[in-house]
């Protein structure tokens, strides 16, 4: 066989591995959106490039732009995403005995996620109207829950705006310290919370 014969069969050897890194879009996009959180936790969104996620990912720019317009996109969809996972797993109505045991949980199962939530969006003017709009909804859901312990004044508005803040810092320290003692975490956390509460009374 010539060398012109056996061109076709090496060039189909070469295409092999290719084919075989190819996802369906959706499986890409959970890929990339997986890397870029990690990326953006450790470094924030202005310290972190596109070509750290993309090497996070393992993709090229190409890939990554398929999915994604910009950074800012990008971000915005790790934000949301996290958003979503934070909202399934503690839900978005009340507050109960059993609210801190479901933040601790979500934040451990994704604890880049959480932090880009709490810490890092906090701290980006482009981003804050996300965080902007969780601390709203919880202070609300705090004034609710609080209304039959703390007389109206402006200690129940003192109270409901620090104990969502307290519980976010608790729990961002929590997973910073290793998740010490998970069986008992959101028992101290309440009783912190408890100490806000007998405070504002």
């Amino acid at each position: 066989m010539t060398a012109a014969g056996r061109q076709p069969a090496r060039e189909t050897s070469a295409r092999q591995p290719e084919r075989a890194r190819r996802m369906p879009r959706a499986e890409r996009r959970e890929q990339i959106l997986d890397a870029a959180t990690r990326a953006f936790a450790r470094t924030g969104f202005t310290a972190t490039g596109l070509d750290d996620v993309a090497a996070e990912a393992g993709v090229t720019h190409v890939i990554l732009y398929r999915h994604f317009a910009s950074k800012s996109d990008l971000y915005r969809a790790v934000l949301d995403r996290a958003c979503t996972r934070l909202a399934a797993g503690v839900g978005t109505d009340d507050y109960d005995e059993h609210s801190v045991a479901a933040l601790l949980r979500a934040a451990a199962a994704d604890p880049d996620g959480f932090r880009l939530l709490f810490r890092h969006a906090a701290r980006e003017p482009e981003f804050r109207d996300v965080i902007d709009g969780i601390r709203s909804a919880s202070m609300e859901i705090a004034g609710r829950h609080l209304a039959d312990a703390i007389p109206d004044s402006p200690w129940r508005t003192w109270a409901a705006q620090l104990v969502p803040a307290l519980t976010l810092e608790a729990v961002i320290t929590w997973l910073d310290t290793g998740q010490p003692d998970p069986d008992h975490a959101a028992d101290r956390i309440r009783r912190a919370i408890q100490g806000v509460v007998q405070a504002a009374q």
